[in-house]
Formats: structure tokens, C-alpha cells, sequence
């Protein structure tokens, strides 16, 4: 029950502290902190309320700010790790946040190398497809087709200059 309210609060202190009337009010407050200044002197005290204010609001969200970024990590790695147990990727995924990171680093090589030698045999596939379409017979009359064309559209225009 503890944990609900906590979280809860913690949810709703993050949404509050993201919204940009928070971020003017908080400006709003140092604003009139400053020009409070000389009514107080510059005194001790006066600095002492702000940076008083100022470390105990950090100290809190500090906090507050981990709790919501750990739980939000932790859901998306199990909607990931759902979608890797329900897709036909490699099951191994499944836990990997939860090694070192020499470990997870020597996974994203591996991934990088296998990412790359599909991209070498999709690129090899597509050179021979291509060659196989300029290779076939149709290909050189169609070229000679064009010039053709081409030649006798310039010594049409030509008769018809001349004439």
C-alpha cells in the first residue's frame, strides 16, 4: 500500500515538475528572491533562504526523478523482452540488462557484425539480380532501339530544316 501512494505521489510530482507553469513559477520565485535583495540587505539569511529551498526541492527530486525513470526503464524492457519472446528474434535478449556492461557491449558487436554480413549478402543478392536483368538479350535491343531513334529523330529534324 506504501508503494502504491508512493508511486503515485512520485508520478505526480514528476508530471507536475515537467510542466512548463511549474518551470515559470519556480523563475517567478527567483525573480522576486532577487529583488527581495536589497529590502534584506544581501544578508546572510536572504542567501540562506534560497539556497536552503533550492537543495531541499533538488534533494527530493533527485529521488522522485530516479524512481520514475527506473520504473519506466524496467516497463519498456518488459514490453522489449515480450516482443522478442512473442517475434522470432533470439530469445537470449531476454534479460540482458541485467549483465555487465563489457557483456551487453559484446552482444551489440556481435549484433552489429550479423546486421552487417545481411546487409553484405542483401547488397551481393541485388548486384547479381541486376546483372542478370542487363544480361539477357532484350537489354542491347532496347539500347540500339533508343539510339536508333534518336538518330533518326535528329535527320528528320534536319529534312525538316532544309526544307
Amino acid at each position: 500500500m506504501i508503494e502504491k501512494a508512493f508511486t503515485r505521489i512520485a508520478n505526480q510530482v514528476a508530471h507536475l515538475a515537467g510542466l512548463p507553469a511549474t518551470f515559470a513559477i519556480c523563475v517567478l520565485i527567483v525573480v522576486a528572491w532577487a529583488l527581495s535583495g536589497p529590502m534584506f540587505g544581501f544578508s546572510d539569511t536572504w542567501q540562506l533562504v534560497i539556497n536552503t529551498g533550492t537543495t531541499i526541492v533538488t534533494f527530493l527530486m533527485v529521488f522522485l526523478i530516479q524512481n520514475t525513470q527506473n520504473r519506466d526503464g524496467a516497463a519498456i524492457q518488459a514490453k522489449l523482452d515480450e516482443l522478442i519472446r512473442v517475434s522470432r528474434a533470439h530469445n537470449h535478449f531476454i534479460g540482458i540488462e541485467h549483465l555487465t556492461e563489457s557483456e551487453v557491449e559484446e552482444i551489440r558487436s556481435k549484433c552489429e557484425a550479423a546486421a552487417k554480413r545481411h546487409d553484405r549478402e542483401i547488397a551481393q543478392k541485388a548486384t547479381k539480380a541486376v546483372a542478370g536483368k542487363n544480361g539477357t538479350k532484350h537489354a542491347p535491343k532496347t539500347a540500339g532501339a533508343a539510339t536508333k531513334k534518336t538518330a533518326a529523330g535528329k535527320s528528320a529534324s534536319k529534312k525538316k530544316a532544309a526544307a
